[in-house]
């Protein structure tokens, strides 16, 4: 064969061979994505459900840059049963999120992720955020903080606070806002304030819950305990099968050193409404103070059963179990645990 001819073959199959590699290529691009577009609600049950790997793939989602707002936030709810480094480095990226929206859900998760002697150095600088309901969000997360834990950041908690109070009270109107307000003096020791607040919500609402709570809170502050009794005792001849009120009276008993009753008070609580795990988690504690041990666990262990995401409710139960010498029962806890977050700090502790 004539060796031009040669050549063109020759060509001809590198030209054939090149375009064959460039379309494979082009196909496994656009088949294979580095996400599936499932792969989120996926990740989100998998979280919530407490799941094996849940961690990994909250992070995973997390480092997505194609979600919306909605979807974002609701990925900082789950975050706080998966505390790490990995978490917290998440979260404070996203104190950047163009959207107040995610910003704000990453402020409440790291609340929930860091102590109260750390919040401050990563959630103060957000007291100046250019959104007002961001700035807000920050106050709502350092309020309670002592003036230590504060540090450079009391006056601009201040000056934040008293913004946010003057825009509740813009809004005489919403009760829910008057209630939120009535807690914001509470928590300044401005009891008049708070009075009138509470006052306004309940003539909008009079039986809005959230403010009969408050209003018991603001009458012990101020030393009338009876009168604090007394507005429990008729919110529940109104309401006796609401289990926010038994609750709430649970929570009062306890604070006056009657452990005994406040315990058939969170019990009537959790039969009126058993999938709370709030309410649960206290029927617990209570239970361990009245050295009612066993009987503790079994309500950590049925919180568990329902919601193994729980971290707190596991992490109690691994201490009930530790002080009664179960330590197979530690293990399996901790080995749950490290399934679905082995970068959890507490594994590092061991038994």
């Amino acid at each position: 064969m004539p060796r031009h001819r040669l050549y063109l073959i020759a060509v001809l199959a590198l030209i054939l061979v090149s375009a064959t590699l460039g379309y494979c290529s082009r196909d496994v691009e656009i088949s294979v994505p580095a996400v599936a577009p499932h792969s989120y609600g996926k990740a989100l049950r998998q979280a919530h459900d407490g799941l094996p790997g849940a961690a990994r793939v909250l992070y995973q989602q997390l480092q997505r840059g194609d979600l919306t707002p909605i979807r974002r936030a609701a990925l900082y709810a789950e975050l706080p049963n998966y505390p790490s480094p990995k978490a917290l480095e998440l979260a404070r990226l996203d104190l950047q999120h163009d959207d107040p929206m995610v910003r704000r859900a990453a402020i409440e998760s790291i609340r929930r992720l860091l102590p109260a002697g750390q919040r401050s150095l990563v959630l103060g600088p957000m007291l100046d955020d250019d959104e007002q309901s961001v700035r807000f969000a920050a106050v709502d997360a350092l309020l309670g903080l002592d003036a230590d834990a504060i540090g450079l950041y009391f006056g601009p908690l201040q000056q934040a606070l008293e913004a946010y109070q003057q825009a509740l009270l813009e809004q005489p109107e919403d009760s829910a806002a008057q209630v939120h307000l009535a807690r914001l003096y509470l928590h300044e020791d401005d009891y008049a304030h708070a009075a009138l607040a509470l006052q306004r919500s309940l003539q909008l609402s009079p039986q809005n819950l959230d403010a009969l709570a408050v209003q018991v809170r603001l009458l012990e502050r101020q030393g009338l305990h009876d009168e604090s009794r007394q507005v429990l005792a008729k919110a529940l001849a109104l309401q006796p099968d609401s289990a926010f009120l038994q609750h709430d009276l649970g929570l009062w008993l306890n604070r006056h050193q009657q452990t005994e009753y406040a315990l058939l008070a969170f019990a009537r609580a959790v039969e009126l409404e058993p999938e709370n795990t709030d309410y649960r988690y206290m029927l617990a504690v209570t239970l361990h103070q009245l050295e009612q041990v066993e009987a503790a666990q079994k309500q950590l262990q049925t919180i568990l059963d329902r919601q193994p995401a729980s971290r707190n409710a596991r992490l109690l139960l691994i201490q009930y179990w530790k002080e009664t010498g179960q330590l197979q029962n530690v293990q399996v806890l901790l080995a749950e645990l490290e399934r679905q977050n082995p970068d959890d700090p507490i594994l590092q502790q061991g038994l």
